[in-house]
This record gives C-alpha cells, sequence and structure tokens, in this order.
C-alpha cells in the first residue's frame, strides 16, 4: 500500500511540473491532450474550416475544443463518451457507448445526414499496468474507432486514433491501410516520450 501511495505521489508531482499541463491551464485547454492534437493538425492539417468532425472517446473535451476552434462556426462537432462531459460551445455532446445501437442512432441523428469529414479518437483503456491485459484492450478500442469510421467517414475522409505499439499494431495498422489511401503514424511532443502511445493519421478514405 505504502510503495502505490508513493508512486501516486510521484505521478501527481510530474503531472503539476508538467509543462504541457502549466501551459494548457494558461492557455483555456481541458487536458494537456490538446497540445498533441493541435500538432497533429500543424503536420497534416486535418481539420478545416465548415467541416463536420466526430470525437471519439471526448472527455473531458480537450480535442473538441481544437476540433471547434478550427471547424469554425459553418461547420460542426459531434463528440461521445461513455463519461460525462461539461457542454462546450459549437460541440454536441452524446454520452453513451457509440458501439451500442441506441447511442450510434443518436450520433447519426445529431449528424442530421451530413458525412463526416474527420473522424478522431484518443481514446485508452483505463490501464492496469498488466502489458498482456492493456495491449489488447488498447487496440481493440482502436478497431472500434476505425469501425465506427468507416460507417460515417465521406469519401476522402480522415481518420486520426492513438494506438499503442505493441501486439496487435502491425494487424489494426494494415486494417487501416486497407481502407485509406495514406496511412503514417505520428509521435508529438506532448506525448510523453516513455509511453508506447503513437497516433496514427488515415487519410483520403476509400469508402465503398
Amino acid at each position: 500500500m505504502a510503495k502505490k501511495k508513493s508512486s501516486s505521489k510521484a505521478w501527481l508531482k510530474e503531472h503539476r511540473d508538467d509543462p504541457y499541463v502549466q501551459q494548457a491551464q494558461r492557455d483555456g485547454y481541458r487536458s494537456r491532450a490538446c497540445y498533441k492534437l493541435l500538432e497533429l493538425q500543424e503536420k497534416d492539417n486535418l481539420i478545416r474550416r465548415g467541416m463536420t468532425v466526430l470525437d471519439l472517446g471526448s472527455a473531458p473535451g480537450g480535442w473538441s475544443q481544437v476540433a471547434s476552434a478550427r471547424v469554425g462556426d459553418s461547420g460542426r462537432v459531434i463528440a461521445s463518451d461513455i463519461l460525462a462531459m461539461d457542454s462546450l460551445e459549437g460541440v454536441t455532446f452524446i454520452e453513451g457507448d457509440f458501439t451500442e445501437d441506441e447511442v450510434f442512432q443518436r450520433i447519426v441523428a445529431a449528424l442530421d445526414g451530413k458525412p463526416v469529414d474527420v473522424v478522431i479518437s484518443d481514446m485508452a483503456p483505463n490501464m492496469s499496468g498488466v502489458h498482456a491485459v492493456d495491449q489488447p484492450r488498447a487496440i481493440y478500442l482502436v478497431e472500434l474507432a476505425l469501425d465506427m469510421a468507416e460507417q460515417v467517414l465521406a469519401p476522402g475522409g480522415t481518420f486520426v486514433a492513438k494506438v499503442f505499439h505493441g501486439e496487435g499494431f502491425d494487424q489494426v495498422f494494415k486494417q487501416t491501410k486497407s481502407a485509406f489511401a495514406k496511412v503514417l503514424t505520428r509521435k508529438p511532443k506532448a506525448s510523453r516520450p516513455r509511453s508506447r502511445e503513437v497516433y496514427m493519421v488515415a487519410k483520403e478514405f476509400r469508402g465503398d
């Protein structure tokens, strides 16, 4: 128990001292994760004015915040998470598991017949610390997000997802490549160096 307490303390200290956490507070962003999407945006020009964006696993809302600012008044951001999320101007939030039909139908209704230009997912499972358990869970979430993207994206659309290096990575990368013309991975500066996370950026959805 003492060990767990000291590791929690160390995490809190690291979190408080993290320059991206401090920057997020100064910039009024909901999370340090915003800077990951901002860097991807800078490199790959993912989200543009007037687009429709679907943010999966959106809570606490950092990525939706970035997306909403980029699409402007003429665009739309639909966000979904199993956790509650405080409201954000310009963002329609749907609480629930997007893999359940009832939640999926609510997302479809919110889209109001418009195809999605970009699907973004910063989802990760609650980590247990046991790699053999955490890795399959993380890959499964990417597969769910990819499946959703394939159902709602307009031809030529973009998919961005957090994925962890390890077992299943090559398989999900290959799956994504079969659905998109261009797929690459990025490791944003705001992603902690010791983390195995990278971001898969898939462009030019082939559609049917």
